[in-house]
């Protein structure tokens, strides 16, 4: 595992974080995956030593380039036996955040292998991704060079961002770069509106980001 989370302080109201439900209606609804690592930015303080069998989802509501978007976040597993499993989340998600540990040259080997499970399960060639380093407070112990991450990302013109849970460098970054991916993406696969029902600019279409 690419290890370290950031965890909330308790386990109340973690889904929801007491938003109203107003707030669902006028924002875009955005669910995501993170694999092998590195948690949502909605929790606030780093733990080192977690169970990476344990799946947690989140809900957030945030603003991305002045556009209010709901982020149901499911944090997954990432052991080889949950693999039928991460196929239906891959399924039902509407982005991917691929995430390994500069230090950890086996997670960086994976993401290749989940990157295209994620496009043969969705039967596309490409598909709203960011790539993640995360623990990149660890440089001394670095195994994945930059330069070879940022070539992988660029061959499969993804984002690439190196993230530290524990600085929080990065993390935010790159769950919005995840959701302005999405949209632009749906953009493109959404057909053009009639020119007597123009589209609506105070919602924001629903979509899934795992």
């Amino acid at each position: 595992d690419a290890g370290g989370r950031l965890r909330r302080r308790g386990r109340g109201g973690e889904r929801g974080g007491g938003e109203r439900e107003g707030e669902e209606e006028e924002g875009e609804r955005e669910d995501r995956q993170s694999n092998s690592g590195l948690s949502p930015p909605l929790q606030s303080y780093f733990v080192s030593d977690y169970d990476p069998t344990i799946e947690d989802s989140y809900t957030k509501i945030c603003t991305v380039d002045g556009i209010p978007a709901r982020l149901d976040i499911l944090d997954t597993a990432g052991q080889e036996e949950f693999g039928a499993m991460r196929e239906q989340y891959m399924r039902a998600g509407h982005g991917f955040l691929l995430v390994f540990a500069i230090n950890d040259r086996q997670s960086f080997n994976e993401v290749g292998k989940l990157f295209t499970q994620i496009l043969r399960v969705k039967d596309r060639d490409d598909f709203p991704i960011v790539l993640v380093g995360n623990k990149a407070d660890l440089e001394t112990q670095r195994q994945v060079p930059r330069s070879e991450a940022s070539t992988f990302s660029a061959s499969h013109h993804v984002a690439y961002f190196e993230a530290s849970a524990k600085l929080r460098l990065n993390v935010d970054e790159a769950f919005e770069q995840l959701v302005r991916a999405v949209r632009k993406y749906q953009e493109q696969e959404l057909p053009p509106s009639p020119p007597s029902a123009p589209r609506k600019k105070d919602g924001g279409c629903p979509c899934v980001l795992l």
